[in-house]
């Protein structure tokens, strides 16, 4: 059963490919969308999708902008965020560990902009296959989509009745759409993952199915990867439709 649902935020990263095609050096995080950062309005996305908290990892950079710009972040009591400078992706999920309660959590990166309706059938699709699971090694549940094209996806081979087969780079309809609904057991493959020495959270994801984890897939629709100019165009048009 899943009883209180935390959210969490991975938002360390500095966003090289965003900047590099946007010029304008504001961390990620604080770029603005819908007339919010685009951290808060994640927050604020998760919260409205049914997580009781949500904690945010943030690197000193983002931390010291929104300090010295006096970008506030008014979010209720139950949003945190936790500064730290991580080597990678996966070393921020796993930052994740130290801070969660034991039990299931919903994170998403900072940019994945998915439609409200979206990621509230995720989260209630999610809870309904983890009550029905009776498997003992199910981790969770990955959000995936179509590949429209985009650079460097995560790509996702998904079995006829959503189990996750495998993650890589070979090529499938499915990528990843940057949004995990999991236990907290994955974390019990940080060891493992760091004497490998895996340096993405994607590679973490494919060593938990290969380690004999269930990980399941839930499709969504008119999600949008802001990690180019041409992204967050696109996402503040979505937005603007968005009811």
């Amino acid at each position: 059963m899943v009883k209180g649902l935390q959210g969490a935020i991975i938002a360390a990263g500095r966003g090289e490919r965003l900047r590099n095609s946007t010029r304008d050096d504001i961390p990620k995080p604080l770029v603005k969308l819908g007339g919010e950062a685009m951290l808060s309005r994640q927050a604020r996305a998760l919260i409205a999708a049914g997580a009781s908290s949500v904690v945010a990892v943030i690197n000193s950079e983002t931390a010291r902008v929104a300090r010295e710009n006096e970008m506030a972040f008014e979010m209720p009591a139950s949003f945190r965020l936790v500064v730290r400078d991580t080597a990678n992706s996966m070393e921020t999920m796993l930052a994740l560990g130290e801070v969660v309660h034991p039990g299931w959590f919903i994170a998403a990166t900072v940019d994945a902009v998915i439609p409200q309706a979206e990621l509230a059938r995720f989260v209630n699709e999610s809870r309904r296959k983890i009550e029905d699971c009776s498997e003992k090694k199910f981790a969770g549940v990955l959000a995936v989509t179509r590949w429209r094209g985009e650079a460097r996806p995560l790509f996702a081979d998904v079995s006829e009745n959503g189990l996750i087969l495998r993650l890589g780079n070979g090529q499938t309809s499915m990528v990843t759409a940057g949004l995990y609904f999991l236990s907290t057991r994955v974390f019990d493959y940080a060891a493992d993952a760091r004497r490998a020495g895996l340096d993405a959270l994607r590679r973490f994801l494919a060593l938990i199915i290969e380690r004999g984890m269930q990980l399941d897939a839930i499709e969504i629709e008119g999600s949008i990867d802001v990690d180019e100019a041409s992204d967050l165009d696109a996402a503040r048009i979505a937005i603007r439709k968005m009811p």
